[in-house]
């Protein structure tokens, strides 16, 4: 209660929302560096209106996350207890924001999720509010997240079938423009603001309600594709994924896949294979899956002996 009391009071003079319930703002650290810094700094300046960020941090050793909590009214360090994956560690923090949502202490209505890695662009976060909140039925908003080079990261994709997603995952290295990449990326349109089947968690604006009736992330997938599930269970549970290209974010893509790809590629591949499982459950599918848990294998193995021929080379 202090830390939420101490962010209402450090909202500065004249801000439109003064005295209003902060915003909570959920993001997953891991040593994140200057990143985090940047990020705190740019959210500032995203919404008119009071936040709470919520480290929720699974086991850094750069004591970024908690020196900058220590400093500011406004920022939180919740330690996770490990490295409990990204969709484990968002649920934890919820849970643990849960009774504050239920007092009136933070925003009843929506919570915002974002990597830490996240620069917001001014006004982001309320366009983000903004398109949420003309829109009922959505229980998740998404901006338009741009690279380096300005250029749109397809944030705003459909569901990948069963076909598309095997087809990615053999052939995207050896041949990139494969038409199977191409479906998997869908979402060439990121001007316009659509209804998408699911959305990036890089930044990711959602309904408290939403959230709560399909039960948060799925805690099985340890990183990648909890996005993908969970705009997919908003979907059949009867919400919608919006991208709100209005809203815009720079985000530092890939570096942290960079850095531990003999980490992620696995975890990429473990979840690839949970998801398309989960949807394909059935006895006489059990080909389907046999043939995607051992077109995985056989990726996983390539791409190791690639990495040992090249220590240097990246994913």
């Amino acid at each position: 209660m202090e830390k939420v009391e101490k962010a209402n009071q450090t909202a500065p003079a004249g801000r439109a929302g003064e005295g209003a319930a902060p915003l909570a703002v959920v993001t997953v650290t891991y040593s994140p560096g200057e990143h985090l810094r940047r990020m705190v700094e740019s959210l500032q300046g995203a919404t008119a209106g009071p936040t709470l960020l919520v480290c929720a941090d699974n086991g850094s050793r750069d004591g970024v996350a908690e020196e900058i909590a220590a400093r500011r009214g406004d920022v939180e360090f919740y330690p996770t207890g490990g490295n409990i994956g990204y969709g484990a560690a968002i649920n934890a923090a919820v849970r643990m924001l849960r009774p504050r949502r239920e007092a009136g202490q933070i925003d009843g209505e929506y919570f915002l999720v974002t990597n830490p890695d996240v620069r917001f662009l001014p006004g982001s976060v309320d366009k983000l509010l903004e398109c949420a909140r003309q829109l009922p039925e959505a229980g998740a908003v998404g901006p338009r997240i741009e690279e380096a080079d300005g250029s749109a990261y397809p944030s705003a994709r459909e569901v990948p079938s069963l076909v598309t997603g095997i087809g990615h995952a053999l052939l995207y290295d050896v041949w990139p423009a494969n038409p199977f990449s191409a479906a998997y990326k869908a979402g060439d349109d990121m001007d316009t603001q659509r209804v998408a089947g699911w959305l990036s968690g890089a930044c990711l604006l959602v309904r408290w309600d939403a959230f709560e009736r399909i039960g948060g992330f799925d805690e099985r997938y340890f990183m990648y594709m909890e996005d993908i599930d969970l705009g997919d269970r908003l979907a059949r549970a009867g919400w919608t994924n919006v991208y709100c290209p209005s809203s815009v974010i720079a985000h530092d893509q890939g570096h942290v896949a960079d850095r531990y790809s003999r980490v992620t590629v696995p975890a990429h591949h473990a979840s690839a294979y949970r998801f398309q499982a989960d949807r394909h459950p059935r006895w006489w599918q059990a080909p389907l899956r046999w043939a995607l848990w051992a077109g995985l294998k056989l990726r996983g193995a390539a791409l190791a002996r690639r990495a040992r021929r090249d220590p240097d080379g990246q994913e």
